[in-house]
């Protein structure tokens, strides 16, 4: 589905990205994981189309991404902090989106019923809790049945059955065949439902493959000792 190579990012004089290869096959949730400024973002953004790299190269279903932005209507988008028009509701943002993607199929607004989103569609998002615009925030990004889904911190805010809800979807849609990239600082959460991990440290990739490979690999039991175990192995080369 999404094939990165070579991917270099620098802001300034800031390296962000060094080299980076990434594969996020169909019917797979991988997670992006490592600490912060370690180039999550940034590399989901590249992904999106919404930062150039320096070098390298995307393709998506073996199509190189080149500045055609049609390819974005395949993909949902939920990030950490989502902006929206002051005064808007969350009708008013699902019809200006379904307007800007030129969208004529069904919506699937299944989310929208199970995370308890109907008493508050026609309120002003600006009034509305974090938690529940954050319930809206992963709604919107399931909506147009994309092909593949970025989610940046999805669980963020939400309580817990709310989270359940999500991370039950997140494997349906796996199940379905379609391609999913989650960044998390939950590793807990992360553990439960990833497939394939990529660690990033200080702009490279430092892992990248399924989860039980991560297990044997470090001889740790969950995903957040592995991760651990990794970062403590840097620290002690670099010294």
């Amino acid at each position: 589905m999404i094939t990165a190579r070579g991917i270099h990012k620098r802001f300034g004089r800031l390296p962000v990205l060094r080299g980076v290869d990434l594969d996020v096959p169909a019917g797979s949730i991988t997670a992006i994981v490592g600490p912060n400024a370690s180039g999550k973002s940034t590399l989901n953004r590249i992904i999106l189309g919404l930062v150039k790299p320096d070098a390298g190269d995307v393709t998506f279903d073996g199509e190189r991404i080149n500045g055609d932005a049609s390819y974005r209507s395949r993909i949902g988008y939920m990030p950490q902090i989502a902006q929206y028009p002051d005064g808007f509701t969350a009708r008013d943002v699902m019809a200006m989106v379904t307007d800007i993607r030129g969208w004529t199929g069904g919506r699937d607004e299944t989310l929208i019923e199970q995370l308890a989103l109907g008493p508050v569609l026609d309120s002003p998002l600006r009034v509305l809790s974090g938690g529940t615009r954050q319930r809206f925030n992963a709604a919107l990004a399931f909506l147009f049945r994309p092909d593949l889904l970025i989610l940046d911190e999805p669980t963020a805010g939400l309580d817990p059955v709310s989270a359940g809800t999500l991370k039950a979807r997140l494997v349906q849609e796996r199940d379905a065949g379609r391609a999913l990239i989650v960044t998390s600082h939950v590793l807990s959460e992360l553990d439960e439902i990833a497939d394939r991990v990529t660690f990033l440290l200080d702009g490279t990739i430092r892992f990248h493959g399924s989860r039980q490979d991560l297990l044997s690999a470090t001889a740790e039991p969950t995903l957040g000792s592995a991760i651990a175990r990794l970062m403590r192995d840097d620290s002690r080369e670099a010294a």
